[in-house]
């Protein structure tokens, strides 16, 4: 039996809803055309990024807008990230700058005190913004090198916790990830995201949803643009009935639709400027790096 209630809204399992997801932007997300995309029924966008007018006009078109934060991550970017006690802030996530695993733990027989209060805020702020779900990230930080000593449990426990928080908000949820907990939190969650099952070979660990009749999103990341590797990269996931994007790393608005068999750019800037911006920022930085090196070798004349 599904903890949700009837009337949160859930996207239809078939994979044929066509959707967007957008985190960050290689060009800013177009409006004008991802309201005009009739084929386009979800979008899935930053919380906090995201203002509530922008919301209001693509529920206005008819989309359902799942708004995007991170449950298990700090990010110093943020406008809340003062709110965060230092000794829930452990050590940061490999590869993304400003970004820090969080102490989950306590939310077994408690409401989890200033995590939980920091997580309860984002979702009123869904909530406030008219989101019709959420979909929060870095849920399984007891498999990653946190700094603390998190167990299955207490993920699991931290997980339910959120799902409970959404439901009582009339917000859809969706589990990101966490493949090894899917038995344990199917019942919980309205849908599932995941990121590249087909590269590390677990699209079978996402069954559960489909069988229990929930949707299963999830993407694949490329830098490439050509037929064969998109095609090639959406075959698992689409021969399981799962509603896959392809699309660059950066989640900016250009991704192929698995489905559709086409990609779609709703970015205001070239269709791979997301891919393009991160090899400029390692080319830009790779040159200084190598004019100090040159400098330095002048100065002690080797």
């Amino acid at each position: 039996m599904s903890v949700a209630s009837v009337s949160i809204w859930t996207p239809p399992s078939a994979s044929s809803i066509g959707w967007h997801w957008q985190l960050s932007t290689g060009g800013s997300l177009n409006i004008t055309s991802l309201v005009a995309e009739p084929t386009i029924q979800m979008v899935d966008i930053d919380l906090f990024d995201t203002n509530a007018t922008v919301i209001s006009t693509l529920k206005s078109a008819g989309k359902k807008v799942i708004c995007y934060f991170s449950a298990g991550s700090y990010e110093n970017w943020r406008s809340d990230a003062g709110s965060f006690p230092a000794a829930i802030i452990g050590k940061g996530l490999q590869g993304w700058k400003g970004e820090k695993w969080l102490d989950i733990r306590g939310f077994g027989s408690s409401d989890g005190g200033d995590l939980g209060r920091i997580m309860k805020a984002r979702m009123d702020l869904a909530v406030q913004k008219a989101c019709d779900g959420v979909e929060p990230d870095n849920v399984d930080g007891y498999i990653n090198p946190t700094g603390f000593p998190l167990t299955s449990a207490d993920q699991l426990d931290y997980n339910r916790w959120l799902a409970v928080q959404a439901h009582a908000r009339n917000l859809s949820i969706g589990l990101k990830n966490d493949l090894d907990q899917i038995p344990d939190l199917v019942n919980y969650f309205d849908w599932a995201l995941n990121e590249e099952c087909s590269k590390y070979s677990e699209c079978n660990k996402l069954l559960p949803f489909k069988t229990a009749g929930k949707a299963v999103f999830g993407v694949e990341y490329t830098d490439k643009s050509d037929t064969s590797t998109l095609e090639s990269l959406c075959s698992t996931p689409r021969s399981l009935g799962f509603n896959w994007l392809v699309a660059r790393l950066s989640l900016g608005g250009w991704a192929y639709d698995c489905t559709a068999h086409i990609a779609r750019n709703f970015g205001t800037g070239d269709p791979s400027a997301a891919s393009k911006g991160i090899a400029a920022w390692e080319w830009k930085n790779a040159a200084v790096i190598a004019g100090f090196a040159y400098g330095l070798a002048y100065v002690l004349g080797l």
